[in-house]
């Protein structure tokens, strides 16, 4: 079983304090939820736990392993709420520079990432020809050929249809049982199950 452990952490802005002594546990198979107003640190706290950003205070730990060592990092997936996509790329090709970023997969296991999340026959298709949804939809593919224990995601749903939102939904409790675990945050309604809340 793998466990998150984040203790006393705090987060400062310039000269803001988002957020200070924030400690909480995620354990395998759980689904946390991050809430909090805008502007209150839900972004900079997924940074954080992604390696991406640094904290002033506290401590970050999977299974005794800290942020930024080999063998945290190699477990964590991040997902930013920005689309990363280049216009000149097809979907197919965006989606091989992404998952190139965490470890080489197979254009097969790529190509049925596409189907899985709902692009089938958009493979090929350059994405600036594609809309703010199917652009989203590339980039939430790599939920199906990531092996990573913890996946954290930043507004996963943003500018999903209702479809879509439930296939990632699925996708996210199909990881967790099989052993991962998943903080996201987002300002939409989530039928997850069993997921808890923590507010910043």
């Amino acid at each position: 079983m793998s466990s998150l452990v984040i203790n006393n952490l705090s987060c400062q802005r310039g000269y803001n304090q988002l957020f200070s002594d924030l400690s909480f546990r995620v354990e395998t198979g759980e689904i946390l939820r991050i809430t909090g107003a805008n502007g209150s640190g839900k972004t900079s706290l997924l940074k954080i736990l992604a390696g991406v950003n640094i904290h002033e205070q506290g401590s970050i730990e999977l299974d005794q392993h800290r942020v930024k060592s080999d063998e945290y990092q190699q477990e964590v997936f991040y997902l930013g709420h920005q689309a990363a996509l280049s216009a000149e790329l097809t979907s197919l090709e965006n989606l091989e520079f992404l998952s190139a970023l965490n470890q080489p997969v197979k254009r097969d296991s790529l190509i049925q990432a596409l189907v899985d999340i709902g692009l089938k026959g958009y493979e090929d298709e350059y994405c600036a020809n594609l809309s703010a949804g199917q652009k989203r939809r590339v980039i939430l593919a790599s939920l199906f050929v990531s092996n990573a224990k913890v996946w954290l995601l930043d507004e996963p749903f943003t500018a999903l249809d209702p479809k879509g939102v439930e296939i990632v939904e699925n996708r996210i409790t199909q990881h967790c049982t099989n052993g991962g675990l998943c903080l996201f945050t987002t300002h939409q309604d989530s039928a997850l199950p069993n997921q808890r809340m923590i507010s910043l």
